[in-house]
């Protein structure tokens, strides 16, 4: 199986500004243009989707059984602890059950008939079970016969009452492409037009190809394969992918071609896309272990979007919550800020400036004024150096303890569009030796392949500040893509706790 690490990528790119991939926006063909500006709903991760489900499922069986105890149990026999033990046991079971009975397949979530027999024979499975352990224990006198056929009765009535509810809500959202994995092929000719067959073939699949880039001008990748449009080169497909919603690469070249595949997946690691190289047509047959697939298609595994599916909604919670009590928290500190900000010199309190976002999308970011207003520099053209005469003397302190950037909070818990922990996001023109940024480090924007951060793994570490030197960056951005691969709640948690002590450290901080 082939391995190709980000930091692999960052190192083996060569000098700076070599391949420099995703660094300029490109003009895309006209075709390419019109479809990447089709409005596009956001995707909905089926694997969340399935949890959600399972937890839907376990929530309505314990809630029917309690309601059933409550209203028929209690007012004879009273609070019998027998009984919430019986309800949870059961409904653990169950929801086991209907997983080994496919009842959490996406794809068959949306026809109700197969539903019908496999969560009716999961569930009938569960109750002889229990009645077995009540027969074999002697707890035969323990439950009421009536509640129990009630709560089977009832517990099935629900469950496939809200399989009704969620069939109607999958077939809109598969209508509209929410439950869709919008692919890209990369490659083209025959092999391009099995691989698309193929795809296309697959009844339940939940591939949506929408066009496909090669390199190659000649009659070897004609212009529509299999129906499908080429729609540029891989250097468009970089650009292409930043202006709409991709999910998925599918790499169709030969695993033999090392070289060209080696190529392209180097201009490719930018994005924050799965991305597969297609095994469909080669000779080389490895254990079935080995492969993932696409549908029926077997594929290698070549990057996984950093964060997906369960770490987006732990992300989403982690920075909603903790952000939003911090933003209460420091409010009083922010307020003395936003005074002395005020009353330091003449102008607004907070300085809103435009940077790089998830993949590279333009964000404003708030901070605290620092900078005489005349003199404030939004493209952050001019990097602030020791005794910046730009600075006022409140934004010298407020910059040098990072207190200018506690707005950010706002972004983060109001507006969404920052994290607590991540790569630090960089005004749009910031330079080092005079160069921007992804022109001295290449492959500098796949630290945009997730959402930037208040604070991050390279803050941490001492690469904070000015960035005076192609070192500097540099490092900054081996950081944080150590931190995009690793990242985990624990590792956020982990970062969130010592940021305090580096800003202990504030030698290179202006």
């Amino acid at each position: 199986m082939m391995e190709y690490s980000p930091r692999d990528a960052l190192r083996a790119a060569g000098p700076a500004g070599a391949v420099r991939a995703g660094s300029a926006a490109r003009e895309l063909g006209d075709l390419a243009r019109e479809i990447a500006a089709r409005p596009v709903v956001p995707a909905l991760s089926r694997v969340v989707l399935a949890g959600a489900m399972r937890l839907v499922d376990f929530l309505l069986l314990v809630l029917v059984g309690i309601a059933l105890h409550i209203a028929y149990v209690m007012p004879t026999y009273g609070l019998d602890p027998a009984y919430p033990v019986a309800i949870l046991a059961l409904s653990l079971l169950a929801v086991l059950l209907f997983h080994i009975a496919g009842a959490y397949e996406v794809g068959s979530l949306r026809f109700i008939a197969p539903q019908l027999g496999r969560i009716t024979i999961a569930w009938l499975v569960a109750f002889a079970f229990g009645l077995a352990v009540v027969f074999f224990a002697k707890l035969e006198g323990t439950y009421s016969r009536v509640w129990l056929i009630a709560w089977f009765v009832g517990g099935l009535l629900a469950i496939l009452a809200a399989r009704l509810v969620l069939a109607r809500l999958i077939a809109r959202w598969i209508a509209e492409g929410r439950l869709t994995r919008r692919t890209v092929i990369v490659g083209g000719g025959t092999s391009a037009e099995e691989l698309i067959e193929a795809l296309q073939r697959d009844r339940h699949g939940d591939v949506e190809v929408i066009g496909l880039f090669d390199d190659r001008n000649d009659e070897r990748s004609p212009n529509l394969v299999a129906g499908i449009p080429k729609l540029g080169t891989v250097d468009d497909l970089v650009e292409f992918a930043r202006r709409t919603r991709i999910d998925l690469l599918i790499v169709s070249l030969p695993v033999t071609a090392e070289e060209r595949v080696l190529h392209m997946v180097g201009k490719l690691w930018v994005l924050p896309v799965d991305v597969r190289l297609s095994a469909h047509t080669s000779r080389l047959r490895l254990r079935p272990r080995s492969y993932s697939y696409v549908g029926t298609v077997p594929v290698l595994d070549i990057y996984d979007k950093p964060i997906a599916d369960w770490d987006v909604v732990q992300k989403w919670l982690f920075d909603r919550i903790v952000g939003g009590l911090l933003l209460v928290l420091l409010s009083p500190v922010m307020l003395a800020v936003a005074i002395a900000v005020k009353l330091g010199s003449a102008g607004p309190v907070f300085f809103r400036q435009r940077r790089y976002g998830f993949n590279n999308e333009l964000i404003e970011v708030f901070k605290f004024r620092s900078m005489y207003v005349e003199q404030s520099d939004v493209t952050a053209s001019k990097l602030v150096t020791k005794g910046d005469p730009r600075v006022t003397r409140v934004g010298r302190f407020i910059r040098k303890t990072s207190l200018d950037e506690l707005p950010q909070l706002i972004n983060v818990a109001v507006f969404g569009n920052l994290s607590l922990v991540g790569p630090r996001p960089h005004a749009l023109h910031a330079k080092a030796e005079n160069r921007l940024y992804d022109e001295v480090v290449d492959g500098y924007f796949a630290r945009h392949r997730v959402k930037p951060g208040i604070t991050g793994w390279a803050q941490i570490n001492g690469w904070r500040g000015e960035t005076d030197t192609s070192e500097k960056i540099q490092r900054r951005v081996e950081y944080d893509l150590f931190y995009i691969e690793n990242w985990s709640v624990m590792f956020d948690m982990l970062i969130l706790a010592r940021t305090p002590f580096a800003l202990l450290k504030s030698e290179n901080a202006y």
